[in-house]
């Protein structure tokens, strides 16, 4: 089953009952008076129904046609039962189908299926600087010859080249000050984030290329993950995307941030070289021995109280990925995910990766989420990387904040969604996944 929000519930279930009323009142109504009158109704309730299903879930040109097909049957219905004096039927017939159209695409606008993330034209970039490290992804950069690449489309490219660490972030804002006008990084998850902050503070596109070793971001985009050049189309045929970004205290992230036993899988030295079979391995028995600090997370009016984990997601991964290893459905849904795992046993834990329903697994979504321990400080991962962060720790969400420059031809480029809309609205419609409970927020007690 998704995992839905109350909200949508109620967004399910009043399409779902607008439209069985629309089809009850013309079929009363109608066969009252004649058979002719019920055939006429049943007719243009069923075409209704078609269209209906077509506004909700088909983008494009097909979807203005559905509309006007919408209005269309109803007409000619209206002027059929006018003549019947039962103009009065069609017309509330026709503001229920009004309701269920509009509450329909509400609801279904937040499911796991993956939405097409709207595009924009983009001209290219005169004053492209793009990061890139030559030691990601087991050299990416010099395997697909990035840089010669990059270079021959008009781009300047930087290399990280020095054996400790870098200020990416001010590379990217010197970048900026010598008149940039798109910044990019082929890098890991951490230094995309790091840069595309930059970007997004300037209000300048952002190029992402897929070097990294699990490419969560780029995945998310549509990016093509065995051939990291092909992003570079986007300087000379790109499109631009707008989606959100997530800020963790100082720390931007473009994918999530983990605490808890989460956090210690990211501090595993195997964790880099295979993020999901690590993920996989380390989780379940972290789970249930996890030694470190006792967690209270607060999400809108969800309370998290003493999980053994907890991720927190720029908008929110499906029911069927708890560990923030799969797509989003949507990356423009300005929402964070959050998820808590309170498990007692190995065979729960180990159930809970395979994405069943547990009791001991605990969903939301909110614009905020505040993580606070029984320390002064907390071990977390921020998109894969490693950090020590203050508590309390306090995630939001940034709305749209970043522009994403991507090929206009990509390879995981999302389609418009599936045309079972009644199917899904009743799924939507049925009791959620358990939440969190909504109790009063106390600091944990702990050390100071």
């Amino acid at each position: 089953m998704e995992f839905t929000t109350p909200r949508q519930r109620w967004l399910a279930r009043t399409s779902l009952v607008a439209g069985a009323a629309a089809v009850a009142f013309l079929a009363v109504y109608g066969g009252l008076r004649t058979v002719g009158l019920l055939t006429v109704g049943l007719t243009g309730t069923a075409v209704t129904f078609v269209a209906v299903s077509w506004a909700i879930r088909r983008p494009g040109p097909a979807r203005p046609l559905a509309v006007l097909l919408a209005f269309a049957a109803p007409v000619w219905v209206l002027v059929v039962y006018n003549r019947a004096h039962l103009g009065w039927v069609v017309a509330a017939t026709w503001a229920l189908w009004l309701l269920a159209i509009a509450t329909g695409r509400d609801a279904l606008a937040r499911t796991d299926a993956p939405l097409p993330l709207a595009e924009r034209p983009a001209p290219p970039a005169r004053h492209a600087v793009l990061i890139m490290n030559p030691r990601s992804g087991d050299g990416k950069v010099e395997r697909f010859r990035l840089r010669e690449k990059a270079e021959s489309l008009g781009a300047r490219v930087v290399l990280l080249e020095g054996p400790g660490e870098t200020d990416v972030a001010g590379l990217a804002r010197k970048a900026v000050d010598e008149g940039a006008d798109l910044l990019g990084v082929a890098g890991g998850d951490g230094t995309q984030a790091l840069v595309a902050d930059v970007a997004a503070s300037f209000g300048i596109p952002f190029l992402v290329i897929p070097a990294g070793t699990r490419n969560h971001f780029a995945l998310d985009l549509g990016l093509d993950l065995d051939d990291p050049s092909a992003a570079l189309d986007a300087l000379r045929d790109g499109v631009e995307l707008r989606v959100d970004l997530g800020r963790a205290g100082a720390r931007p992230f473009v994918n999530n941030v983990s605490f808890g036993a989460y956090a210690e899988v990211v501090r595993s030295p195997a964790y880099r070289d295979g993020k999901t079979r690590t993920t996989l391995e380390l989780l379940p028995d972290l789970l249930l021995g996890h030694p470190g600090a006792v967690l209270l997370a607060q999400a809108g009016r969800t309370v998290f109280t003493a999980p053994q984990a907890l991720l927190v997601s720029n908008n929110r991964y499906g029911t069927s990925d708890i560990a923030g290893l799969g797509r989003r459905a949507r990356l423009d849904g300005a929402e964070l995910g959050a998820v808590g795992v309170d498990v007692n046993s190995a065979a729960q834990a180990a159930g809970l990766l395979r994405g069943r329903r547990a009791a001991g697994l605990t969903w939301t979504t909110a614009r905020r989420v505040v993580v606070d321990a029984d320390r002064p400080s907390l071990r977390v991962g921020v998109d894969g990387e490693a950090l020590t962060l203050p508590a309390p720790v306090r995630c939001e969400i940034r709305p749209r904040a970043l522009r994403v420059r991507v090929p206009r031809q990509r390879p995981g480029k999302r389609a418009a969604r599936p045309r079972s809309a009644w199917r899904r609205l009743l799924r939507l419609s049925r009791p959620a996944l358990r939440r969190g409970s909504r109790t009063p927020w106390t600091r944990p007690s702990g050390p100071a």
